[in-house]
């Protein structure tokens, strides 16, 4: 069976087919989040270690930390900020610093800027997954070496130069040839994830059904784990997290092992818990019956977050003690 291990400081997380289902936190990301962006600008980072925390409290077994679409007040004040490469790697490093101070999950460092991307690795403890590399061959040959050089896994986006393909058998084949690039490097498939991109379902009425048929393919085929922004299903839609809560649990079943998700969303963390344990990926039902008391506490007033902290104390469902990590390659 495929394992592809991240890892922080002390903690072991293995994404994988008989594994329970991995929930990467996407909260630590300005994108789209104007206060969040106005804070890192001015040096603030108390939303994201609020966002850290609490994401982890109501089950993120990894956290994303992404560093894009900030400094927009300061680019008329200095051109410099104009240019990502400037803004981003210092950032990142600041970001995956205070990330760590505070949780001790594995990372996911996100960022289209390969200066960015080398920043968090060489400032995360453990072995952090790396978001991303795509077909595009410019970003292959600019990303690929970094995840050789720091013997970490990848998130692999099935999309290329000519874009994101609405046909899901282009959407396979590039995710073919990233497998088969990363093999060129000695980058082995189990420390591939790759997402197959998620299209909105209110946009193509076949999305669903596309990544379910990708995410068994790429399973049976090609033997890497999966990945996705799981809430571009439901994008432009009403009551989203309902039609999130239903396509997690659909998306388990065919096989994804992972999503990149907002794990502080209730429905959603129940649905993933209700499925890890009819996949039999939570032994006996013994974290969803840890978490049964979650909705009771937030009915009689407690935050998600709270009732979830207090029902993970006796430890994190999904995640692996292990010892300290380490086994990166440094140049």
């Amino acid at each position: 069976m495929t394992r592809t291990v991240i890892e922080s400081k002390t903690k072991t997380v293995v994404i994988g087919f008989d594994e329970p289902f991995c929930v990467i936190g996407e909260r630590i990301n300005p994108t789209g989040r104007k206060k969040l962006a106005a804070e890192l600008e001015a040096g603030n980072f108390e939303t994201v270690e609020k966002d850290a925390r609490e994401q982890v409290a109501c089950g993120a077994m990894v956290l994303d930390v992404n560093s894009g679409a900030v400094f927009t007040n300061k680019m008329a004040e200095d051109p410099r900020y104009a240019d990502n490469n400037f803004v981003e790697p210092p950032l990142m490093k600041e970001l995956v610093t205070r990330v760590q101070s505070v949780v001790d999950v594995p990372l996911c460092i996100d960022s289209s800027v390969p200066g960015a991307l080398e920043n968090g690795l060489a400032a995360a403890e453990g072995r952090p997954l790396l978001n991303s590399v795509t077909g595009e061959e410019e970003r292959l040959e600019l990303v690929l070496p970094l995840v050789k050089k720091y013997n970490v896994p990848v998130v692999a986006i099935s999309n290329d130069d000519t874009g994101i393909s609405p046909d899901p058998e282009v959407r396979f084949a590039v995710a073919k040839k990233i497998v088969e690039r990363a093999a060129d490097f000695g980058i082995p498939a189990h420390d591939i994830v790759v997402d197959p991109l998620v299209m909105p379902i209110g946009a193509m009425g076949t999305a669903g059904q596309q990544v379910f048929t990708l995410v068994r393919r790429l399973r049976d085929e090609l033997g890497v784990n999966t990945t996705c922004g799981a809430s571009n299903i439901s994008f432009g839609l009403p009551n989203r997290h309902g039609v999130n809560a239903a396509f997690l649990p659909m998306a388990i079943a065919a096989g994804m092992t992972s999503a990149i998700m907002n794990p502080v969303r209730k429905v959603e963390m129940e649905a993933i818990r209700a499925a890890n344990f009819l996949m039999n990926h939570d032994a006996n039902g013994a974290e969803w019956i840890r978490f049964a008391r979650v909705a009771e506490a937030v009915e009689g007033g407690k935050s998600f977050a709270e009732a979830s902290a207090e029902a993970a104390a006796g430890g994190r469902a999904g995640g692996r003690s292990g010892g300290r990590a380490g086994r990166r390659a440094r140049a």
